[in-house]
């Protein structure tokens, strides 16, 4: 059992608090959080970036998706905590399992970490008193990593498109035609879009710690000690910065009669419990939600140019492993450092993600992390993984890349080209104005379907522009993917296919979403790499679909050539070369 998970119980028994809640997360809700917030982390060993863990003095739950089953599984051996297996048949959700257990009990979280949504659905549970102003991990993790701000910096025009104030213009506009008289911007990455400012507070997303409220007369910004220099202050002379903690003592202050604007779903429930009883709150995600969503065109250029960046990284990394992969000296960290690298050569002032590289059944575990004690070395044969990304001046990037490095069995061909038609169905989709990526979901799925092949993800997700490289409101996926999808949006087309201890499968492109001539919609893909000719059972492919690749393989090789090396390209012709029967 882990000593982390025995502290915690006696903090507990201190504090009289019979269940405690740990999620993943940060103030304010994000994804990807700095290591001052990774408390589930420090208690559990587990390091995937989604994760609720609940304690008890009995009893100790992980609750992890799909991504993360054989991770989890792996790395909560010996822990003490059981893995709950989300969406799994005969498995609660964590609600059900608290309303499962006999009460009275006592209840407690920190009501900063969960969100609004969550808590009242934990008050609302019969017979149980919340505690939720209580970081108990806090009072004894000695050498927990502090919060030091980044200095914030401005983005000019020619990279955003549009400046702050027309972006203020535009929410308060929004503001208006809901009947909203201020609105609360809790996400990180909503801030960062709004003001136009950009920080390096969370690895591998450039956002800092802030809030927002808006109000029809001012805008007020939140932000911690030092982060804001004072010329970025003279650059928006229409916002009021004011200090990081005091968004809650401005909530609080908020007359009777106003109506406040605030996706409960993400504003933390310490900030919803500060807002006064005689305030109307309107609970629905923010207007910079869908405005950040829907890219304009000078940030369609910023990623059109990244992804040509990214693309030439891609080769050289392809290449470099082609050339090596017989030495026998390399593994999945020393491929990912070299591709790391290739990144920063060409420009990525940071990744978007730590660099996924699973060899074989590693490839397995979804969002595998390759740790010295977990480090494949690659032969020259089998499935190299590879998910990564870039932050770049003008975008970002997420790209997923299996790759033959030698001979391979007929079944990882079969498979890799099931999962290639798939990932063909969508990049091709045409569809109506309206359509949701639940309906697109279901079209990508059906060529693996059809083989009795599945995979327990989501297909899609929203990509930012130099933000996050998981964004809403638009997912492919099989629940919770709602949004209807619109031009301009930047969406993730990944399907795969795992199997426990074999090998795994995923090709991922960045598709923007475009109004065609006729009225419909449909995508461009707009990452340039090749898919292994070599991994390829090409009589599992229709005409159409082998001249997709071929018509793929022909534009990457002309954008990226003129830009390699010339052993570079060479290779590249080669992996580009037609295919036939």
């Amino acid at each position: 059992m882990k000593k982390e998970l025995i502290s915690l119980r006696q903090i507990m028994a201190e504090q009289n608090i019979d269940y405690y809640i740990i999620p993943t997360t940060d103030f304010h809700g994000s994804e990807y959080v700095n290591d001052y917030f990774k408390c589930r982390k420090f208690v559990s060993g587990f390091s995937g970036s989604a994760g609720t863990l609940v304690i008890s003095q009995d009893e100790a739950f992980l609750w992890a998706d799909g991504r993360y089953f054989l991770q989890a599984a792996a790395q909560l051996k010996g822990s003490g905590i059981e893995l709950m297996k989300m969406g799994e048949p005969g498995v609660p959700m964590i609600q059900e399992y608290l309303e499962s257990k006999k009460t009275p009990y006592v209840l407690g979280f920190d009501g900063r970490l969960a969100n609004a949504t969550e808590g009242r659905a934990y008050e609302s549970i019969p017979g149980v008193d919340v505690v939720w102003n209580k970081d108990l991990v806090g009072m004894f993790w000695s050498d927990r990593p502090a919060i030091v701000p980044s200095e914030v910096r401005a983005l000019p025009l020619d990279i955003t498109g549009k400046s702050a104030e027309d972006k203020m213009r535009d929410v308060r506009k929004a503001m208006a035609d809901k009947g909203a008289s201020c609105v609360l911007f809790n996400c990180l990455e909503e801030i960062a879009w709004l003001f136009n400012l950009r920080g390096n507070d969370v690895e591998d997303t450039p956002v800092f710690f802030s809030f927002a409220l808006v109000t029809g007369q001012k805008a007020q910004l939140f932000v911690m000690d030092g982060a804001v220099s004072e010329d970025i202050r003279r650059g928006l002379p229409f916002v009021e910065f004011k200090e990081y903690d005091e968004i809650y003592n401005e909530l609080a202050k908020l007359p009777a009669g106003e109506t406040l604007w605030m996706d409960e779903d993400f504003a933390n429930f310490a900030l919803r419990s500060c807002v006064p009883e005689g305030v109307a709150v309107m609970s629905e995600p923010t207007p910079v939600d869908l405005m950040k969503a829907v890219k304009n065109p000078v940030e369609i250029k910023g990623f059109e140019n990244s992804h040509v960046k990214d693309g030439v990284a891609m080769a050289r990394f392809m290449y470099w492993l082609d050339k090596n992969i017989g030495s026998g000296k390399e593994s999945e960290m020393s491929a990912a450092a070299y591709l790391d690298q290739c990144r920063y050569d060409e420009g990525a002032f940071e990744l978007s993600f730590p660099t996924i590289s699973g060899y074989n059944s590693n490839g397995a575990i979804v969002h595998y992390d390759p740790q010295p004690d977990t480090n494949a070395m690659l032969k020259p044969e089998g499935l190299l993984l590879v998910d990564s990304g870039g932050q770049y001046e003008g975008g970002t990037t997420d790209i997923t890349r299996t790759i033959a490095l030698g001979p391979l069995t007929q079944k990882m061909k079969d498979y890799y080209t099931y999962v290639l038609k798939s990932h063909i169905v969508l990049s091709t989709a045409v569809f109506d104005a309206g359509t949701t990526g639940l309906e697109l979901d279901a079209l990508t799925r059906k060529p693996l379907r059809d083989e009795g092949l599945d995979f327990n993800h989501g297909t899609g997700h929203g990509v930012g522009h130099m933000l996050s490289c998981h964004e809403g409101p638009q997912y492919i996926a099989t629940h919770h993917a709602d949004a209807p999808f619109l031009p301009g949006m930047v969406t993730s087309d990944e399907p795969g296919v795992y199997i426990e201890n074999e090998f795994g499968v995923r090709l991922e492109n960045l598709l923007l979403s475009e109004e065609l001539p006729d009225g419909h919609y449909g995508f461009t893909p707009l990452t340039l790499c090749p898919f292994d000719r070599n991994a390829i059972a090409v009589e599992k492919l229709t005409d159409d679909e082998l001249a997709w690749v071929n018509d793929y393989h022909s534009w990457v090789r002309q954008i990226l050539t003129p830009l390699l090396e010339p052993e570079v390209a060479e290779w590249l012709a080669g992996a580009t070369a037609e295919i036939t029967r």
